[in-house]
């Protein structure tokens, strides 16, 4: 299991590693080339790599203010995998990562930014 050790608006350190783009956490590893179709919409097309997965919960993180969202769609899809789905701003989805990625299969991505 991954450990996130800090972030802040643009950068994110994961086990002394530091990131500068969105990113998605994986079980087994990091992606850190992931990126969405459009930027500030999560779309089925993005998670590509989730389904493969079938993660417990796929925990986004939506930005230092929320900007990403996740439409009605992408949200039907995870529904219709089993995977349940919790979006929140990136600093407090980074918390919520580290207390249930021990408890759980976590599929988490991340938009650093906005």
């Amino acid at each position: 299991m991954k450990k996130i050790d800090s972030y802040r608006f643009g950068e994110i350190e994961i086990e002394g590693q530091v990131y500068h783009s969105d990113l998605i956490i994986y079980p087994d590893r990091i992606d850190s080339t992931w990126w969405r179709k459009e930027g500030h919409l999560l779309q089925v097309e993005d998670l590509q790599g989730v389904e493969g997965v079938r993660p417990d919960l796929l925990l986004v993180g939506t930005g230092r203010f929320g900007m990403m969202r996740i439409p009605r769609e992408t949200k039907d899809f995870l529904t219709s995998l089993g995977i349940e789905l919790l979006a929140e701003d990136t600093e407090k989805a980074c918390a919520i990562f580290n207390r249930v990625a021990e408890e759980k299969k976590v599929v988490f991505a991340l938009h650093l930014t906005c």
